[in-house]
């Protein structure tokens, strides 16, 4: 393997130099590239450089011969291993077990490997994708992120989509694990800066769909409070202005369609975007959303029959400017299949006019 030079892309400007081996070399360890960065084998435009060093557009990255594992795929390594512990050269099939005599050999079957799984779930959960923007339809009970005892995430599963430069699908926002809906992904660097910074000028409309009990009144309104992190609940709680880590939040409800008084579908429309917001704002008006296991607080209610103890949200609509700025983009999920069973027992329409689209953006 010979010296090779990279230049550095114009959506990785800033990024820092040990962010862009992890990206590009995703099996060179972080040790490693320090021996190479302090024996000055990895050099940025000539010069010596050392891993927090943020790159410019345009810059050359001098790349040294690596160890053998960081110049293959997943894939390609496992091979490697199988035919070093068989005793051949690449390109040389391994000897297999023989089979008594007479028998009919299996026919080869490849087996799917994870990145295989994971891409095909990604499509199946797609609404909408250009080579820019990728918009997901997240079902019940997938994370959005790893954690503590979580394996399986879609931050995770979107290494299944990285590109032959090296470049992985980058989270815009988040949802919460049990919430349902869109979830926006950027397919570059220059995307996801362009639309965290519509996310954060509150320039990208979001509606929510959520079914509590009861009818709130007014069928349409305003909440506005404050949230801090209940560190011992792990959840969200309404505070005062001036508190410790309280952050004002502000969402819009309307009641599309209600049964028999004792159920209401609501439309939820968050302005900000503080965690846990719409569930604790539910809470705090007296409709908590039904199977929420933080928020749902009415004690003794039984859960009407034919309706599942998940949590009823759904992350229904988002409406944001692409970030080419050439167009918007409007895309809608679907309920997910226990919303559905709830509205076709309660006999809601999802096709019905839904009221908060005209709700205020502040």
């Amino acid at each position: 393997m010979a010296v090779v030079t990279r230049h550095v892309d114009s959506d990785e400007e800033g990024m820092r130099l040990d962010r862009w081996f992890k990206t590009h070399f995703p099996d060179l360890s972080f040790g490693h590239l320090q021996k190479l960065l302090r024996s000055g084998q990895v050099r940025v435009d000539g010069g010596r450089v050392k891993t927090n060093t943020r790159l410019s557009a345009s810059q050359a990255i001098r790349i040294p011969p690596l160890e053998e594992k960081a110049q293959l795929s997943a894939a390609d390594y496992l091979d490697a291993q199988e035919h070093a512990e068989a005793g051949t050269a690449p390109g040389v099939r391994p000897p297999r077990p023989s089979s008594p005599a007479g028998a009919i050999a299996a026919p080869a079957v490849r087996r799917a490997s994870a990145d295989d799984k994971d891409a095909t779930a990604l499509k199946a959960m797609t609404l909408y994708e250009d080579r820019d923007v990728l918009v997901l339809n997240k079902p019940y009970g997938l994370a959005v992120q790893g954690g503590s005892g979580t394996y399986r995430h879609v931050d995770g599963m979107l290494e299944a989509l990285r590109r032959e430069d090296g470049q992985k699908p980058r989270l815009v926002h988040r949802i919460d694990k049990d919430t349902s809906g869109i979830l926006l992904v950027a397919k570059s660097r220059l995307a996801a800066s362009t639309l965290a910074k519509t996310f954060r000028s509150r320039s990208a409309r979001k509606v929510y769909w959520a079914l509590v009990p009861g009818v709130p009144r007014p069928a349409q309104g305003r909440i506005s409070t404050y949230l801090a992190k209940d560190d011992a609940a792990e959840k969200m709680r309404v505070a005062r202005h001036g508190d410790d880590e309280a952050s004002h939040a502000i969402s819009y409800y309307a009641v599309v369609d209600h049964a028999a008084q004792k159920m209401s579908w609501l439309s939820l429309k968050p302005v900000t975007g503080r965690t846990h917001q719409l569930r604790a704002h539910a809470a705090h008006i007296g409709h908590p959303i039904v199977g929420d296991p933080k928020y749902f607080d009415i004690e003794n209610w039984p859960l009407p029959g034919g309706l599942q103890n998940r949590l009823h949200l759904l992350a229904r609509r988002l409406v944001i400017p692409h970030p080419r700025g050439d167009r918007m983009i409007d895309v809608s999920a679907p309920l997910p299949p226990h919303m559905q069973q709830s509205w076709n027992v309660l006999g809601f329409d999802a096709s019905h006019y839904d009221p908060i689209v005209e709700a205020p953006e502040s």
